[in-house]
């Protein structure tokens, strides 16, 4: 899977958990979504888990600073598979 592969199936799960529409980009972080607090920053991750079937490390989540690099390790977990 590529990362705008992993960007578009994404989408679908920010337009599930956010109220207000939010475009994904790589570049997109919480401090660009109004609504993008710490619990739905763990709704986020628990759906992204899910959609996906893999698991993150907390350490690994907080590293995170934007969505292109939360792509970019989920393409890394789906190859570990």
């Amino acid at each position: 899977m590529t990362d705008a592969q992993v960007l578009a199936r994404l989408q679908t799960i920010f337009d599930d958990t956010f109220l207000t529409p939010v475009t994904v980009t790589p570049e997109l972080s919480a401090g660009d979504v109004g609504e993008w607090d710490s619990l739905t920053h763990i709704s986020l991750m628990v759906a992204v888990e899910r959609n996906f079937g893999v698991r993150f490390r907390v350490g690994e989540v907080e590293a995170l600073r934007n969505v292109g690099q939360l792509a970019r390790l989920i393409v890394t977990r789906l190859g570990e598979q």
